[in-house]
């Protein structure tokens, strides 16, 4: 890239812009001349193009449209506007294109669901040997290719190099560009990773992009510059939603600076708090027994909970945040609800609910998405299920994925759990893979640098609870096992991080063994991530009683779990109870919260301060802590 840009003196037809704290440049108009050099000034004594070389590229690219075709670089015979080499980018794909003049013409490697155009950094590596490529995004998984007809002696006499661009304006590209170097031989990955942050790795970066931007007195070339526009609203929490995504809101009574990330009020910088106390703040009578909770925000809407209410007479209510506390917003029939889970795809809002609706002589789960105009949940999608317990969202390369946690199927706790995957032609969920689980009780999805990890909670598969959970990596399109975890009626996995530390904690519920009386007093694990072995292994064991959930959550620079404590054999009037880390201890019980029959934790943050809420599955109350800081 250094070599396109004009020499010292002159203008140059780009604009330096710094995103999300780093440097780029933008093509600056569609009249300016492209980013361009002869071939000759590096093939200065072979005019051949090497048979093994590496593309490294540092880009930050806006969500493409369909049938958007963007070139990153180009190699073009001067005369002709034929393409000899380059590298195009598409919605959600990268593709390397050449051409040669002998019978093997012109060939397209494509690289799918690669995740480039989502407004965010990455550094994408290509490595070719002859027909095979690599192509290592953001020190990732490598994606190997083979181009069925690669022109063995490429000839770039008379050519030349463009840079953001195939040498017109059609195609040209409209991101930001970091770094962008061509180098010999197909060893780059290894000269680049790992690091520390493998979206923004640097192996040859322009000088103006590392230091203060030239003023257009100095010796150098003259460069426009620009920060992403941020707007800081002052007072009250403003309305967040796609329209003020990247906005800025600081907030002087509470002393913090919050980004809109499109749905919610993010923190950048807060005072720094400590949790001094817990006190009782709201009693909250749902419909009936609760068995989950779930917190969410919908733009320019505000705070709501979802209740999981067990009697399927009564049904589940959704509570809205009204004058400092939850109030019934709207009441959805529901058929012994077992737990809710919110996301969102695109500008759409949707609740799926775990329920045991009968159609059809099946049991079904329903999806319900927010209309705006009537502001309710409606029905939107049904979902074959069996006795269903959790759902889990999430997303991978762009793509959105729902899995289920299939509990039983008459007798039979050994069934499959089912992930499904968004079509967005028919805009429907659609059955993706199939997953062997016994009892399953929870989903948890999670992320380790470029892997995608699932790990179900396995409760009891129809002999025992002392059996094994499971964690996946997704590889090659699809889930694979990644490690079995021994546990005793697990219920729930919560995975969090820690100072770039990387845990899973599982809530075992009891014991059950092939013969004898059921425990439920027993050790629930906090699992620790091995970089070295790449294994999760045992870093504590924290004794509950019928543990149900675990609830990760920070006040300042204080991490906390808290785990719901249901049952001891003989009382559901148990204290749940609350851990801080401290580090080389591990985590240290300092709060003592009594609770009945509790099945769920949620913590959550408004103007009026830091939360939590748990759900009761033996009563129809549940309440709502406030956590006092100072």
């Amino acid at each position: 890239m250094s070599k396109a840009l004009p020499p010292p003196g002159h203008a140059t037809p780009t604009q330096m812009v710094q995103s999300k704290g780093s440097r780029g440049l933008r093509l600056a108009s569609a009249v300016a001349a492209p980013l361009n050099f002869p071939a000759s000034q590096i093939f200065t004594n072979c005019y051949y193009f090497p048979s093994e070389f590496s593309l490294v590229a540092t880009v930050k690219i806006q969500t493409l449209r369909q049938k958007t075709n963007e070139y990153i670089f180009s190699v073009v015979r001067e005369g002709s506007d034929s393409l000899l080499l380059g590298l195009r980018v598409s919605e959600n794909r990268l593709h390397f294109l050449t051409t040669s003049t002998g019978p093997g013409g012109r060939s397209r490697m494509t690289f799918k669901d690669v995740g480039l155009d989502n407004n965010r950094w990455h550094t994408v590596v290509l490595a070719v040997t002859g027909p095979y490529a690599t192509l290592t995004v953001d020190c990732g998984l490598p994606l190997d290719k083979q181009v069925q007809s690669f022109p063995s002696h490429l000839s770039t006499r008379g050519s030349r190099f463009f840079v953001g661009s195939r040498g017109r304006w059609r195609g040209r590209f409209s991101g930001l560009l970091r770094q962008l170097v061509l180098l010999p031989g197909s060893d780059a990955t290894p000269r680049l990773c790992p690091s520390p942050d493998p979206t923004l790795t640097e192996l040859s970066i322009p000088q103006v992009l590392k230091t203060t931007p030239f003023q257009p007195d100095q010796q150098g070339p003259v460069y426009t510059y620009g920060e992403e526009t941020n707007l800081v609203t002052l007072g009250d929490r403003p309305p967040c939603s796609r329209l003020e995504q990247g906005q800025l809101w600081f907030n002087a009574q509470g002393k913090g600076l919050f980004i809109c990330d499109g749905l919610t009020w993010r923190t950048l910088l807060q005072s720094k708090q400590r949790l001094d106390y817990v006190e009782d703040y709201q009693d909250l009578y749902t419909r009936s027994e609760t068995l989950d909770v779930e917190v969410f925000s919908i733009p320019s809407e505000g705070l709501f909970m979802a209740a999981a209410n067990k009697d399927s007479r009564t049904g589940s209510g959704i509570y809205r945040w009204t004058n400092a506390s939850f109030q019934l917003y709207q009441n959805i029939s529901t058929q012994e609800a077992r737990s809710w889970k919110h996301f969102t795809i695109d500008d759409k809002i949707f609740l799926v609910v775990a329920a045991n609706f009968r159609e059809a002589g099946s049991e079904r789960s329903v999806i319900y998405q927010w209309h705006r105009r009537r502001r309710r949940f409606v029905r939107y999608q049904t979902l074959e299920t069996h006795t269903a317990q959790d759902w889990e969202a999430f997303r991978i390369h762009n793509h959105s994925f729902l899995v289920v946690a299939n509990h039983r199927r008459d007798s039979n706790h050994n069934i499959h759990s089912v992930i499904y995957r968004w079509n967005p032609d028919t805009k429907l969920f659609e059955v993706n893979q199939t997953l062997l689980t016994s009892g399953a009780y929870d989903w948890e999805f999670f992320t380790v640098g470029p892997y995608h990890f699932l790990v179900v909670a396995n409760t009891f598969d129809g002999r025992t609870t002392i059996i094994s959970s499971t964690i996946y990596v997704w590889l090659d399109g699809s889930f694979q096992t990644f490690q079995s975890v021994p546990t005793v009626g697990a219920t729930d996995w919560e995975p969090f991080q820690i100072d770039g530390r990387f845990f899973l904690a599982v809530a075992n519920s009891q014991k059950i063994p092939d013969r004898g009386t059921s425990v439920y007093s027993i050790n629930s694990t906090v699992y620790e991530l091995n970089t070295l072995t790449q294994t999760f292994i045992r870093f504590q064991d924290i004794l509950t009683h019928s543990a149900l959930d675990w609830e990760f959550f920070t006040i300042g620079d204080e991490k906390f779990l808290v785990v719901a404590n249901s049952h001891d054999g003989s009382s559901y009037s148990l204290n749940s109870v609350v851990y801080r880390w401290q580090g080389y201890e591990g985590f240290v019980p300092v709060h003592s919260l009594p609770t009945f029959g509790c099945r769920d934790w949620e913590d959550f943050s408004t103007e009026e301060g830091s939360f939590l809420i748990y759900s009761s599955a033996k009563s129809r109350l549940s309440k709502v802590f406030k956590l006092r800081n100072y």
